[in-house]
């Protein structure tokens, strides 16, 4: 029986990009359903995906009307595909290229797990076979209460990325959508830990999963390290950061107090230029973030809860 499987592929201005990874995602071993989220791109992508629709069945597309960034992208598309009774959500970015078993691996993965996890994440390497550095998942201390499963690569984790994350709907409904004011970055970070670490649902590296990554660079993100026009956008990681450990409670923020001091100690010894501009940021997201206090919401739609372990 084929499993109901959504590819959410979210998109801004990146058609080039798009085109490869709608490519790979058709060229899967196990069919599945391509939902295209575009955050408004202004470079055709929605003239092209249009028309794609109407030649493949297996394609669909919405324009979100503007850009909601990532955070937005991915919380509409995840509950577009609940509204649409799919069984399992497939989330990636654009510029995700799967091997053509990667859904299949996750498929074993979840039959092998009895459908007992929160989510599985794919391996995702660089465009030169490396591990791509900013996809690099947490493993947990206590992996080992799941080494059975090792043998068929699968590792406990509790944190990883939106490049190749794999999820049952039914956890979608127990714990929330992806939280849309985040806009960019850690959104799929506080996911992930929200189904891992506060939910308690084991999430799991699927070493046999494997994408390409195709970003420009495999440097990863570092305030201390990252060119002048790319600054400002780490506003949005220290304060959605500080909203996420806020919620793992005083050994939570314990960790981000820790880790804005050594990016300032980072940014003293290593950026290269603009260091009171970098250390602002970091210490101004560390009290003005305190302030950001978004809710989760919910899909619209009724669903059953994971079922329990026997």
């Amino acid at each position: 029986m084929e499993r109901k499987v959504a590819a959410i592929v979210v998109t801004y201005n990146r058609q080039a990009l798009l085109k490869q990874c709608v490519q790979h995602l058709l060229s899967q071993t196990v069919p599945c359903t391509i939902l295209l989220v575009d955050n408004a791109s202004t470079d055709g992508t929605a003239d092209w995906a249009q028309a794609l629709c109407t030649q493949n069945t297996r394609v669909r597309y919405r324009n979100t009307g503007s850009n909601l960034g990532g955070a937005g992208g991915f919380s509409f598309g995840i509950e577009w595909a609940c509204s649409e009774d799919f069984e399992f959500l497939w989330l990636m970015d654009d510029d995700t290229l799967p091997e053509p078993e990667a859904l299949e691996k996750f498929l074993n993965a979840d039959h092998l797990l009895d459908g007992q996890y929160g989510w599985l994440s794919g391996v995702a390497l660089w465009k030169d076979g490396h591990e791509c550095q900013m996809n690099r998942q947490k493993v947990r201390k206590n992996f080992y209460e799941y080494s059975q499963f090792l043998r068929e690569g699968l590792l406990l984790a509790e944190q990883a990325t939106f490049v190749s994350l794999f999820l049952r709907r039914d956890v979608v409904h127990l714990v929330g959508l992806p939280i849309q004011e985040f806009f960019i970055w850690g959104d799929d970070i506080e996911y992930t830990r929200r189904i891992a670490v506060r939910y308690g649902l084991p999430g799991f590296v699927a070493g046999k999963s494997r994408v390409v990554h195709a970003m420009a660079n495999n440097n990863g993100s570092n305030i201390a390290k990252d060119g002048t026009e790319r600054i400002d956008r780490y506003r949005y990681a220290f304060r959605n950061e500080n909203y996420l450990y806020r919620q793992e409670g005083f050994k939570g923020f314990c960790y981000y107090f820790a880790k804005c001091g050594k990016n300032l100690l980072c940014i003293w010894a290593q950026a290269p230029d603009h260091k009171l501009k970098r250390s602002g940021i970091v210490l101004g997201q560390l009290f003005a973030g305190l302030f950001f206090n978004p809710k989760v919401r919910f899909p619209q739609t009724a669903a059953k809860e994971p079922k329990e372990k026997e």
